[in-house]
């Protein structure tokens, strides 16, 4: 009777399985996966400076002892010639105040939230070519990280190394989505002016690409659903380690049990 019961449980199991797998579609943008060609939207996209980012910046020219004094921080001049006869160039990191400045050597507080790295560059390319000829200017986002948890092969903290990153990077990136990810549930979680909002973006759809959430920005939280499968085996996992545990329970109170009593008996 129970080998019967087991049986009976482990077919029905695998019969639920088998129906919720019908139902877990896995390619991406099912929609225009059988359309041999066509033109899709895109989207201009780039990160925006916030405050709390933390930008490398870095100035060099033909003149090296030109462009030194602004890659050195904010002190006295003596100080400062000294230090520029030392090094021509010398790269900062800057962190965006609360206000969203930064001070920057020479130039003194610019205000760079709002901009993306391309505006502050063009910014800075503008004032210091005053004083110095045909300045090279480099920014870089350095916090520019995002993280993908869920469903995916690799779960991990991936740091940009771009100016952009779409959610279809981020995954790739995670080693792609695991054949129990649920592909019309990416859930994205983002931080903006002390605001925290969220978009479920279906990957089974091209509309997708038009979403404002379909490239990340730093900070952002991608997180993959499992499917009904990954679910219903889950249950079954944990009633079956249930059972167990119940019956090994039950097995021990009645070997305690009977031992009482052979004992009483004797």
């Amino acid at each position: 009777m129970k080998l019967k019961n087991l049986l009976l449980s482990t077919l029905f199991a695998l019969a639920l399985v088998s129906c919720n797998s019908s139902k877990t579609v896995l390619p991406y943008f099912t929609d225009i996966i059988d359309i041999p060609e066509g033109t899709l939207p895109v989207i201009d996209y780039m990160p925006i400076i916030q405050p709390d980012d933390e930008l490398f910046i870095s100035v060099t020219s033909e003149f090296p002892e030109a462009s030194a004094i602004y890659n050195l921080p904010a002190t006295n001049p003596a100080k400062r010639d000294a230090l520029v006869s030392q090094t021509s160039a010398r790269s900062l990191t800057y962190i965006v105040d609360s206000k969203g400045d930064i001070n920057f050597p020479i130039l003194g507080k610019l205000h760079v939230a709002g901009m993306t790295t391309e505006q502050l560059k063009d910014e800075l390319y503008t004032l210091i070519r005053k004083d110095v000829k045909d300045p090279v200017i480099n920014v870089q986002m350095v916090n520019f990280t995002v993280v993908v948890a869920g469903e995916v092969k690799q779960p991990q903290t991936i740091k940009v190394e771009r100016n952009r990153i779409s959610v279809i990077d981020a995954l790739a990136k995670a080693g792609d989505l695991t054949e129990y990810g649920e592909r019309s549930n990416v859930l994205v979680i983002r931080e903006e002016d002390g605001i925290r909002t969220y978009a479920h973006l279906d990957l089974n759809d091209s509309k997708t690409l038009t979403s404002p959430y379909f490239y990340l920005k730093q900070n952002d939280y991608v997180y993959v659903a499992p499917n009904k499968v990954r679910q219903s085996n889950s249950k079954y996992n944990q009633n079956n380690a249930y059972k167990l545990s119940l019956t090994s329970t039950i097995v021990s109170t009645v070997s305690v049990i009977a031992s009482l009593v052979i004992a009483f008996t004797r």
